[in-house]
């Protein structure tokens, strides 16, 4: 039940909010109003925020294609335009299908796809101890969820038998590191951040362990930038993928989806 704060309380919980720079301090104000359990711990909440932690660690939690995903301090907090990898997915993976989810943070991608497909057989990886420990929460047994760099903690028998292999692998380039908004570049793990000089590092490593992997005809889906995309592309087409750039306006989302060829192709 959201705690009863007086109008003049809110409107100091919101001016103390937009003093810090948030874009949307109303609703902000009212989500940490929802999940303080009492006037002293909204305060250490607020303070928090306002010293540039994301929301969604302040709270726990983040919204991510109509799902709860919980969100440990420290963890990459799920971007809504993740949600364009999450759809391409799905529009190429069988009801009852295998899934291995790369660089995985909170698990939310792999979160999504178990729901919205029941089927679905997961693994889920990341190399960051606190991602892989949010993820086992969040997918709550409804897949593997392994600790280690890319793919090596994969089992060998999944070589070759996986439908969809999915990466929200870090993609910005080094040197803009140090101009992301503090929430990110303070509070997110570098490793989740930097993709290399050009951004496409773990793209192109990505591209490369993939055919190992997929069955043929089966899929690998980067989520990238409009400006990398090519690169990203690049990367898949050298393995002998076939491949195309699926970018969202509303979402601001752009995918890399690359097939590996089948025998026939």
């Amino acid at each position: 039940m959201p705690l009863p704060l007086p109008p003049a309380a809110l409107d100091a919980l919101v001016a103390r909010l937009r003093g810090a720079g948030c874009v949307f301090a109303e609703d902000e104000a009212a989500l940490l109003a929802a999940e303080a359990a009492d006037p002293e711990a909204l305060e250490r909440m607020t303070a928090r925020r306002v010293a540039g932690e994301p929301l969604e660690q302040v709270v726990g939690w983040a919204e991510f294609r109509g799902l709860r995903v919980a969100v440990a301090p420290g963890v990459f907090v799920p971007r809504a335009r993740t949600a364009l990898l999450v759809r391409e997915a799905l529009g190429v993976l069988p009801a009852v299908g295998t899934v291995v989810d790369l660089c995985c943070g909170s698990g939310a991608v792999g979160l999504a796809l178990a729901t919205e497909r029941p089927g679905t057989r997961l693994w889920a990886a990341d190399l960051d101890p606190a991602a892989v420990a949010c993820a086992r929460v969040n997918l709550g047994g409804r897949g593997e969820v392994l600790l280690g760099d890319l793919d090596a903690p994969l089992p060998g028998v999944l070589a070759g038998q996986v439908d969809v292999l999915v990466a929200n692998a870090p993609y910005v380039p080094t040197a803009e590191i140090a101009h992301m908004p503090t929430e990110a570049r303070d509070h997110e793990p570098r490793a989740a951040l930097d993709g290399g000089a050009d951004g496409v590092d773990l793209h192109r490593r990505i591209a490369a362990l993939a055919p190992r992997w997929l069955r043929p005809g089966g899929h690998l889906l980067i989520e990238t930038s409009v400006r990398q995309a090519g690169s990203t592309a690049a990367a898949c087409e050298g393995q002998g993928m076939v491949v195309h750039v699926v970018h969202d306006d509303d979402l601001d989302g752009t995918v890399v989806v690359a097939r590996r060829r089948d025998a026939a192709s």
